[in-house]
């Protein structure tokens, strides 16, 4: 029984699962997800139009005045600044991807490899954009980024992978890059960021790591046994937790890619994005720090509470 979407011709499913092919086969049967260096072109402007090269070049102008934009908010941009970097512009990616289709066994939990690696090769793409851009800004890196999924009225099929941060510079002229070269990425607020300098470490790069997984139905004899009772479904509680593992793991692996001391700031994310209700895709994200220097003074942390109620 299929899943998703109808399935389109044999050239359409061959290109969307191009991605998976091309990647190695874990001993769990997920794909193996590359570094995001893999995409990644220092001085490359390869998939940004023209419109965003003209941007560039804009933007280009105007840091050599002084001027920036940034969706930063008025606290945070104050705290980028006090750490000693500043803001060059806002900077994006994005890219318009086909989800292929995959068929599914209504009675079996499983990753779904094609799904998850076309999620995955989308966001990359997105990112590898926006880390170009960046570095045409001669950016040490890109600070409150965001990840999003936008649908239109174009096709049920095709989904737009948005990256969006601001570039910063050290001021003083310290390189802050990843340790690969390339402009770090952090989806830390200001704040976060800030702190997280002042404590001896910063950012390496922002990682991930997904997985797209089909849960198996359950019967329509286990359902009317189980009406009225209270107890665990087993075949859900392992599928979701045979997912979510899957993608902490893939997320770990990136970061000892990058060579880092550890992920801050880690969080599991959730949606189906109209597979149905038996398809989720689980994403883990975070940013990957390393240690500035061996000495780190951590700050007492200060009491607040909120006053409503």
């Amino acid at each position: 029984m299929g899943f998703f979407s109808r399935p389109d011709d044999d050239q359409e499913n061959q290109e969307a699962q191009e991605p998976a092919a091309s990647a190695a086969t874990i001993e769990n049967g997920g794909p193996e997800q590359a570094p995001q260096a893999g995409g990644y072109e220092a001085g490359s402007l390869a998939g940004i139009p023209q419109s965003g090269r003209d941007r560039i070049a804009r933007m280009k102008q105007d840091v050599a005045r002084g001027f920036f934009t940034s969706d930063l908010s008025v606290n945070e941009f104050l705290l980028v600044k006090q750490s000693g970097f500043e803001p060059l512009g806002l900077v994006l990616g994005s890219s318009i991807y086909h989800i292929g289709f995959q068929q599914a066994m209504w009675n079996q939990s499983q990753e779904m490899a094609v799904l998850t690696q076309a999620m995955y090769h989308a966001r990359e793409l997105a990112m590898t954009r926006m880390e170009e851009e960046a570095d045409q800004l001669g950016a040490d890196g890109i600070v409150g980024v965001r990840l999003e999924i936008g649908r239109y009225q174009w096709g049920a099929d095709l989904a737009e992978f948005i990256a969006v941060g601001t570039a910063v510079k050290h001021s003083a002229g310290e390189l802050h890059r990843a340790p690969n070269g390339r402009p770090f990425t952090s989806d830390l607020s200001g704040q976060d960021f800030s702190t997280l300098l002042r404590s001896g470490y910063r950012p390496a790069g922002l990682v991930m790591g997904n997985c797209v997984y089909h849960v198996a139905h359950q019967g329509l004899r286990a359902s009317w046994k189980q009406m009225g009772r209270n107890l665990e479904q087993p075949n859900f509680t392992q599928a979701l937790y045979e997912a979510r593992e899957l993608a902490m793991e893939r997320m770990t692996n990136e970061a000892n890619d990058l060579q880092s001391a550890g992920i801050v700031g880690a969080r599991i994310a959730q949606g189906s994005h109209g597979w149905g209700a038996h398809v989720i895709e689980f994403l883990a994200i975070g940013t990957a720090v390393v240690p500035v220097n061996v000495d780190h003074q951590i700050e007492q942390p200060s009491l607040v509470l909120p006053l409503s109620g």
